[in-house]
């Protein structure tokens, strides 16, 4: 059965684009999960040593099929969601060429398998070395001219799946950082109330991408540096990258507003950060790796309205929760997955880790909401993080030390009170 299928393989790279296509439906099934056969794709492949990852032959066909036609190119990124679930194939699909073209096609609002290609993105960020080359990547766009519905063309999505404007479109390249451009479409492809229209495909698993770069320091300081963009018009304040991805706490899509919701909490590890989290965006703090000063992010009515439910407070209670917070609609509906309430509970405890983030939470009305949360809370996991927080909230706090601006950190020498990054 192996030697028939490695026959197959052959008809990968075949001329004839019927037989490329025949070909790649006969071998998708064989890249699923506990498929017997699925080692075929590994052959030679080897993780670690001196010697750089070399691709096997049936990789390199499936990432060039990526450009092919519809039916074909749609399953070969199938086949590469389903491999890269492997740490073998993380350096082959993080290569430079590869990593380019699919940044470029996830850009590019025409490319009809835009969401494939996030999942792809997303499986192989899991790993510290793809991470590491994102954060690096830059993209060749060309900026349209004035009165174009859309800002850029990235150069490098040609292919049959996402054609370019026009045939006639001209422009100069330029490189733009590929993690700016993604934030930006990732803003721009949905709101909470409807999809975009303009773009072919919801991108929502790049809201995964987020949450795996955050989990590297490099990834958490350009997440938190402000950074302007070929999107960037004159007139729009040059902010944090994070905050474009705040608004989608309460999302729909379980997979946008859960990425997002573990980007926020990997971020709050950076303690010298908490102020600008915490402040609202007329404050502007400085970061020992931020070039300018960082707006304030005002993260908190973000990470609280999930964890909001339809109760009514009395009018001592209301006057101390954050504007968004007071007279929330009766059809108003808790976080239902109970792994990202815990995410934002786990957030909010990672703010009190500073003395400066615990009175502010304090003063907003934290623990009224958390509180109330408590009452109808089934999930034992989250009402031990609820009850932790709580008595971070609600302990006597010692006389605060003069300090030169720095953020004092809270003592915590139990290792039980750690918090994992996600």
């Amino acid at each position: 059965m192996e030697e028939q299928y490695k026959e197959v393989f052959s008809f990968l790279h075949d001329r004839n684009p019927n037989a490329r296509n025949v070909a790649m439906a006969n071998i998708l099934p064989l890249t699923v999960a506990g498929s017997p056969l699925r080692s075929l794709f590994f052959s030679g492949m080897k993780s670690g040593g001196l010697n750089p990852t070399s691709d096997s032959e049936v990789i390199r066909d499936l990432k060039l099929l990526c450009r092919d036609q519809p039916a074909t190119a749609h399953d070969a990124f199938k086949a590469l969601v389903n491999l890269s679930d492997s740490h073998l194939l993380a350096p082959s699909l993080s290569e430079p060429l590869f990593l380019a073209f699919i940044v470029s096609y996830i850009l590019n609002p025409t490319s009809v398998l835009s969401d494939l290609a996030c999942m792809v993105l997303s499986n192989i960020t899991t790993h510290s070395g793809p991470c590491v080359a994102l954060l690096k990547q830059e993209i060749e766009v060309i900026a349209f001219p004035d009165g174009k519905t859309s800002n850029y063309y990235p150069t490098q999505s040609l292919c049959a799946t996402s054609p370019p404007p026009s045939k006639d479109f001209k422009g100069t390249p330029q490189k733009e950082r590929a993690l700016s451009l993604l934030i930006d479409a990732f803003a721009s492809s949905a709101t909470l109330e409807h999809e975009s229209t303009q773009r072919k495909g919801k991108l929502h698993f790049l809201a995964s991408v987020f949450a795996n770069i955050s989990t590297q320091p490099q990834g958490r300081e350009f997440l938190l540096t402000p950074c302007k963009s070929i999107c960037t018009t004159k007139e729009a304040k040059i902010e944090a990258p994070l905050s474009s991805l705040l608004p989608f706490t309460e999302h729909p899509d379980t997979i946008r507003r859960g990425g997002v919701a573990s980007t926020i909490k990997n971020c709050c590890f950076v303690h010298e950060a908490h102020k600008a989290l915490l402040s609202p965006e007329t404050d502007s703090f400085r970061l020992s790796f931020a070039n300018e000063p960082v707006p304030g992010l005002d993260i908190l009515p973000r990470v609280l309205l999930p964890l909001a439910g339809p109760e009514e407070f009395d009018l001592e209670d209301t006057e101390l929760l954050l504007p968004e917070l007071q007279f929330l609609p009766s059809t108003k509906v808790r976080e239902k997955d109970s792994i990202l309430r815990l995410t934002h509970v786990e957030t909010l405890l990672l703010l009190c880790t500073t003395r400066w983030g615990r009175d502010v939470q304090r003063k907003s009305g934290v623990y009224e909401i958390i509180r109330t949360m408590h009452e109808t809370e089934t999930d034992e996991n989250v009402i031990t993080h609820i009850e932790r927080l709580v008595n971070m909230l609600k302990r006597d706090e010692a006389p605060e030390e003069a300090t030169t601006g720095s953020i004092r950190e809270a003592e915590e020498s139990d290792e039980d009170e750690k918090i994992a990054e996600v």
